[in-house]
């Protein structure tokens, strides 16, 4: 188990892995938001927040993405959202999705990142499973170790990719702003899907079923409750 400070220096040489331009992303992100812009707000250094968000410590432009639908929509929309042990359908909250889209997007330019898909990997920044599967109530901890990754890192690090924890046969990956000059990504051409519209739920439903989960039904309206 990984839970304990960053050691002074690194044991190893990190994993660097180099992503293609042109490779097909996807992201899921508030439907307001441009597909392709950073997420600027600090989160909070010990609440709430993702795995390796900027925090006031080291602000920096960050985005979550999937190299795969799945991959990108599970990370999103299924955090913590268990079964019951019963034979139906999760249900997903519709304030989980309704503000929110899923972007088609690729590389623009060849990028450099840390890898941690595999024990090795891990093991050379003094890690192990738990930086890229451990719940949300230790991301203020993998926060602070995704910090010191970065400043082992600099200026090459673009970004960091780990395989999926919701959906283990994909990998996710988390870009940074301040590391490059040329845009990293740009609109892969299709339309973005709007989860909050009839089309666009009904889309994001078959994407979850084979996850075993539905969007919950509408609330009922006033005078149709009787």
């Amino acid at each position: 188990m990984g839970k304990y400070p960053p050691p002074d220096t690194l044991p190893g040489e990190p994993s660097r892995a180099v992503l293609r331009a042109g490779t097909p992303l996807f992201r899921v992100h508030s439907t307001h938001r441009d597909p392709t812009a950073y997420n600027t707000r600090r989160t909070h250094p010990f609440y709430y927040g993702g795995r390796f968000d900027s925090t006031p410590f080291d602000p920096y432009g960050y985005l979550y993405v999937g190299f795969g639908v799945g991959a990108a929509v599970s990370e999103v929309l299924l955090r913590s959202l268990p079964f019951d042990g019963g034979h139906g359908p999760r249900l997903l909250p519709r304030v989980a999705f309704e503000r929110r889209s899923l972007s088609f997007l690729r590389l623009a330019a060849d990028i450099e990142v840390v890898s941690l898909m595999g024990g090795a990997d891990l093991a050379a920044v003094a890690q192990d499973a738990w930086l890229v599967h451990t719940e949300g109530a230790d991301y203020p901890q993998t926060r602070d170790w995704g910090h010191w990754i970065r400043r082992q890192t600099k200026s090459w690090a673009q970004g960091f990719v780990w395989p999926s924890k919701r959906e283990p046969a994909d990998r996710v990956a988390v870009l940074f702003d301040d590391r490059g000059e040329t845009p990293l990504l740009e609109p892969a051409g299709a339309a973005p899907v709007d989860f909050g519209t009839e089309e666009g739920e009904h889309w994001l439903n078959g994407v979850l079923a084979p996850y075993r989960t539905q969007t919950a039904p509408r609330p009922p309206r006033r005078n149709e409750e009787f």
